[in-house]
């Protein structure tokens, strides 16, 4: 409990607060983003649960979640995972991805709060055309 009392009666209040409030955002994101996928939003507050969570809605292997044990690599797999995670929803510009990766947090928020915005399915071990096959398919829908 020291910690927390050493937090706010310091200099970096004002930085704890944004970090508290990015993580609030981010956990309401990823819960909105969960339940529009039809995954269990609860498991977007449990840390190992949500990205197990988040592997399926890309349809990747659970197994995966180990490939972010490995120094270095978990950073471009952390980055490939957020632009499948966009891909799901029928995000497939390189300005889509670069506004996931950059504006991660609310990015995710968008997704999960736009009404005009749906869970396509996983993308994980399917090829360009078939994705922009899927895509085509949904935009005429």
């Amino acid at each position: 409990m020291e910690w927390i009392h050493q937090i706010l009666n310091s200099d970096n209040t004002g930085i704890a607060v944004l970090a508290g409030f990015l993580l609030l955002v981010g956990a309401l994101a990823k819960w909105q983003l969960f339940v529009k996928a039809n995954q269990p939003g609860i498991a977007s507050l449990v840390p190992i649960w949500d990205l197990i969570v988040t592997l399926k809605i890309v349809g990747r292997p659970g197994s995966h979640i180990l490939l972010f044990l490995i120094p270095v690599f978990n950073i471009y797999f952390a980055f490939r995972l957020i632009i499948e995670l966009a891909q799901s929803f029928g995000k497939n510009q390189v300005i889509d991805y670069v506004f996931a990766i950059v504006f991660n947090i609310f990015y995710l928020l968008n997704l999960g709060l736009a009404y005009n915005e749906e869970f396509h399915g996983p993308v994980y071990g399917l090829s360009k055309e078939e994705i922009q096959e899927r895509e085509a398919r949904y935009a005429t829908a």
